[in-house]
């Protein structure tokens, strides 16, 4: 007897409850199911159940070779139904869940790419700047900032991307430049709330010192768009990612401060459930972002440039 059908067998006389059931699911005699159980008892050298006339009950080592036995047979038709995923075509509604801003500007673009090459595929996107949990069942991937501190998700990073500290050309004429973490007390600020910074903490670390500045200003939101815009225009100093201001930097309407300092990463994770297998349009879908993500990672030497600016 393989080990696999000694799983499945074990598995199944378990759940049937009673040798009589479990010879009927198995097409086999009563006496048939009891000299196999012997078998399989006499060769690992333990008891797994302890049975009379009509029921029986799990031992301690029964208990544990039966978990065993569910998680192997688990695990194996979740290989089966991934390898078999690899050859299907990828069709059907995949539900994508990600932040308003880098869905309209990134996801959004990528989803319409990916139509072209998979025609029979159907893709909702809902832009939550709550980021709901994964877990809900009301999507099948988020695309998220950061990595989930929740262990029953799996995280897929498909991009680095840095925070920066920036003004404005503008907002630096009337005002001097920082160059310490510390002078951001004495500027106008403009704070995005939407994490730890939304009160106003700003982190940051140099080498293996580490600085928190508590700053403040006039303004501030939970939109990502609107405070760029505000500093854009010169009304203060911000902490935006590196894939909202690239742009702003490289074209010079925004100018990088505090560049020896580093900010708490916001690199980009493809999230879902943890489960034993990927369906193909899953699979697909975060593979091709991987990829597309891949050839526009955003160029570190095209900001740097901005310097002699």
């Amino acid at each position: 007897m393989c080990a696999t059908s000694e799983l499945e067998f074990f598995s199944i006389l378990i759940n049937a409850g009673s040798l009589s059931a479990a010879a009927g699911e198995l097409n086999l005699t009563p006496p048939a199911v009891s000299k196999r159980l012997a078998q399989l008892e006499a060769r690992l050298g333990v008891r797994l159940l302890n049975r009379s006339t009509r029921h029986f009950n799990i031992t301690p080592e029964g208990e544990i070779y039966l978990n065993r036995c569910r998680q192997i047979i688990q695990d194996i038709n979740a290989m089966e139904q991934e390898v078999l995923s690899l050859r299907a075509k990828p069709k059907g509604l995949l539900r994508i869940n990600t932040t308003p801003g880098f869905g309209r500007n990134y996801i959004a673009r990528a989803i319409s790419a990916f139509l072209k090459q998979y025609p029979e595929m159907e893709v909702q996107l809902t832009l939550d700047s709550n980021q709901p949990d994964p877990t809900s069942g009301d999507f099948d991937i988020g695309v998220r900032f950061g990595l989930p501190p929740d262990s029953n998700i799996v995280a897929r990073k498909i991009m680095t991307n840095r925070r920066f500290v920036c003004a404005s050309p503008l907002y630096l004429r009337n005002n001097p430049q920082p160059l310490v973490p510390a002078d951001l007390a004495k500027h106008n600020c403009i704070v995005l709330k939407q994490d730890e910074s939304a009160s106003g903490i700003w982190r940051f670390k140099r080498g293996d010192s580490s600085e928190t500045v508590k700053v403040r200003g006039t303004l501030s939101s939970n939109d990502g768009e609107v405070v760029a815009n505000w500093a854009l225009e010169g009304h203060g100093i911000l902490i935006r990612a590196e894939w909202d201001v690239n742009k702003y930097l490289q074209s010079g309407r925004l100018v990088r401060l505090l560049e020896d300092y580093e900010l708490p990463a916001a690199d980009i994770y493809v999230v879902y459930p943890e489960r034993h297998y990927l369906s193909a349009k899953v699979r697909v879908f975060i593979d091709f972002l991987a990829n597309n993500f891949s050839e526009i990672t955003l160029s570190h030497s095209s900001v740097a440039a901005v310097k002699g600016k």
